[in-house]
């Protein structure tokens, strides 16, 4: 069995620009937006940086093939930096990458950025890929919300549940972060909506309406990772310390007949979500972890993801969500900043942005969202892809002694 990476590593700077439509601003410019927010969190010189990790979506898009643009942008002093592609896990990916290289011992700090400007694509979602074998078997629909739409009916088979009750469910979804959002300053979307604005809005694929899909945006996020040790060197008396990282990708079992999918879940977050916590030594995730931010690019896909984390029960999300259980003032708070819903999904920054929320969260430091009762671990989760052909990454984090 692997060793882990539990309390090896420790976050001392994060930083996250402004997401929305960025139109007057290229890749770079948000690039250095978040990383002059991290590198004086960290309060260090850029020229401690060992090594860093780019992550982009759509390279085509944004900022071309390699590393350079970053190495170029923040005038990194003469380090490598590698780029990482991984559908919607992009950012955490480009994370899992700097906090590895310091808990091996190959860097002593290191920087993880996530970025994407998805308006400049010119589409009203996301691009649309049109080679390769991944491509051929991609999805049914060919878009992301009748893929994720595709979820719900095989989710109220199996549990019995009325479609008058998961829409009300999905609507509370929407109605929770828009709520959350509208008190972050760095949200694409900050109005509050109600239920019936939800219910009764255009449908986008059945029974996905306007308010039940994620926008799309322009963002940067940034970390910087180092030693428990270093950090403490630095001032950071008591530092955000990674507990786990886990990543799981199809391999094909999905799309097996017979093979026991039934299509109302997603087998990798359940596989990475329990890797993790056995990772970070958590026995009772729904008790542990204070605060979640999920990857609620369409809200059907945040209510099934509660189950997948074992935070709900089987067949018990939607009732979890009706009961406030996930609102910011519920047992377990869920997009506590406003997550993709007004945030939007800039790919290659969500995950970076996600793990921003639940450093600020762990510090105390988030304003006017703050969460009250002192959280100790907070868990982030990506899914890229389709239901059929996906990718989850998992990454918890907390503070010493959690």
């Amino acid at each position: 069995m692997p060793r882990g990476i539990k309390d090896r590593v420790a976050i001392v700077g994060m930083g996250c620009s402004k997401f929305g439509e960025r139109w007057d601003d290229d890749a770079e410019t948000l690039m250095v937006e978040a990383f002059d927010e991290a590198i004086a969190d960290a309060g260090i010189d850029v020229s401690r940086i060992d090594a860093a990790w780019l992550g982009v979506g759509f390279e085509a898009q944004n900022v071309g093939p390699s590393g350079i643009p970053l190495a170029t942008a923040l005038r990194l002093p003469d380090i490598g930096v590698t780029k990482v592609e991984n559908y919607c896990a992009t950012g955490t990916d480009s994370f899992r990458g700097a906090v590895n290289a310091v808990a091996a011992g190959a860097a002593d700090i290191a920087l993880a950025m996530g970025v994407e400007k998805l308006k400049d694509t010119g589409y009203g979602g996301l691009p649309v890929r049109s080679r390769g074998l991944n491509s051929d078997m991609y999805g049914v629909t060919g878009s992301a919300p009748g893929n994720f739409a595709q979820i719900a009916a095989p989710y109220r088979a199996k549990h019995g549940v009325s479609r008058e009750d998961l829409k009300r469910a999905m609507a509370h979804v929407s109605v929770k972060s828009h709520a959350n959002g509208a008190r972050n300053p760095k949200a694409h979307l900050r109005k509050a909506i109600d239920i019936e604005t939800v219910l009764n809005a255009p449908i986008i694929a059945e029974p996905l309406g306007l308010y039940d899909c994620c926008g799309v945006s322009d963002g940067a996020a940034c970390a910087i990772v180092t030693t428990p040790d270093i950090a403490r060197a630095l001032g950071k008396t008591h530092p955000v310390l990674v507990k786990s990282i886990q990543f799981c990708t199809s391999n094909g079992w999905e799309l097996q007949h017979g093979g026991g999918w039934d299509g109302s879940y997603f087998h990798t977050t359940r596989k990475a979500a329990a890797r993790a916590y056995a990772e970070a030594g958590i026995t009772d995730p729904r008790e542990q972890i204070d605060l979640l931010e999920v990857h609620d690019c369409f809200s059907i896909t945040e209510l099934v993801t509660m189950e997948d984390l074992f935070i709900s029960g089987e067949g018990e999300g939607w009732k979890d969500i009706l009961d406030g259980f996930y609102d910011a003032d519920g047992h377990t708070p869920c997009q506590i900043d406003g997550g993709l819903k007004c945030f939007g999904h800039p790919i290659g920054a969500s995950g970076l942005r996600m793990i921003y929320e639940n450093y600020l969260q762990l510090q105390g430091r988030a304003g006017e969202r703050q969460r009250l009762d002192n959280p100790r671990l907070a868990l982030s989760h990506n899914l890229g892809g389709a239901p059929i052909q996906n990718v989850s990454a998992i990454t918890i984090v907390g503070l010493a002694g959690a």
